[in-house]
């Protein structure tokens, strides 16, 4: 029986770079995940204060020299890995040196949030699911972790629907604590359309601040992780609403939940939204 594949999107990791829980769940969901027999993948942002010596980050030619277009301008894509000895599991890093090469990961030393965290965010995902194309690799789960990820479950659902890669991937949204304050570029809804979208596929994050974001994530996904005791009450409530399988907070040891959580989604035909 085949190995069912589980991708990782996350914008942190431990111990590369931690911000918040986040960084903890998605280093030992994944081994536990490996343990128990899935093949996984995982890619995060290469951000300026991720020590490439220390990490042993080097380039993989063969996946980068991708462009990602922005708003008609090209953005090179460079993509670097790393291991992680103890759970012989590899991360690959998206790197690009106008949006990642910084000492400050979403807000500069005054603390006000990067002007251009909309198109970083657009760059990450669209850059991801090229990436996993590239490697040749279809994922039965794409799990998404942190506000980054959230253009991912929309991207999978209308872009990349007939996709060899992704048109039987099943999407996963973690929601987590509102993750940052204010809203991204006004123009960020129009900004993340791809070729073959319309705007409808995107108005869901027009307001671009953490609600919406996860909403319309949440929206595409096929199923919802609650990641935090304290959910947003507006973003629960649309998660109780929307019918999608659940799975609630309560972090295992050795994550038994979430196994069980893939493996019925995973062989379950759940209905597609988008």
């Amino acid at each position: 029986m085949a190995k069912t594949k589980l991708l990782i999107v996350t914008h942190e990791m431990s111990p590369f770079l931690e911000l918040t829980k986040i960084a903890e769940i998605t280093r030992q969901l994944p081994q536990a995940m490996q343990e128990k027999g899935f093949e996984i993948r995982i890619l995060m942002p290469k951000f300026g204060n991720i020590n490439e010596r220390r990490n042993r980050l080097h380039e993989v030619i063969r996946l980068s020299g991708m462009n990602i277009v922005i708003d008609d301008t090209d953005n090179p894509l460079i993509i670097k890995v790393a291991s992680i000895p103890a759970a012989r599991m590899q991360v690959y890093f998206l790197d690009n040196e106008e949006y990642f090469h910084r000492k400050h990961v979403f807000n500069d030393a005054k603390g006000k949030f990067f002007e251009d965290n909309d198109e970083r965010s657009i760059f990450f995902c669209i850059g991801a699911l090229e990436t996993v194309k590239k490697l040749g690799w279809a994922p039965d789960i794409v799990h998404c972790h942190g506000w980054m990820s959230a253009l991912i479950p929309v991207y999978i659902k209308t872009n990349y629907k007939n996709d060899p890669t992704f048109k039987n991937s099943k999407v996963v949204y973690s929601v987590y604590d509102k993750s940052f304050e204010g809203n991204l570029n006004p123009t960020f809804s129009k900004k993340a359309l791809m070729a073959n979208m319309v705007a409808k596929d995107t108005k869901a994050f027009e307001k671009g601040d953490s609600e919406s974001l996860q909403i319309g994530a949440i929206t595409h996904a096929d199923a919802v992780v609650l990641a935090s005791e304290n959910t947003d009450d507006a973003v629960l409530k649309f998660v109780k609403d929307s019918n999608k399988p659940i799975l609630a907070y309560n972090l295992t040891d050795d994550f038994e939940n979430f196994y069980n959580f893939y493996e019925e989604i995973s062989n379950d035909e759940l209905v597609s939204v988008a």
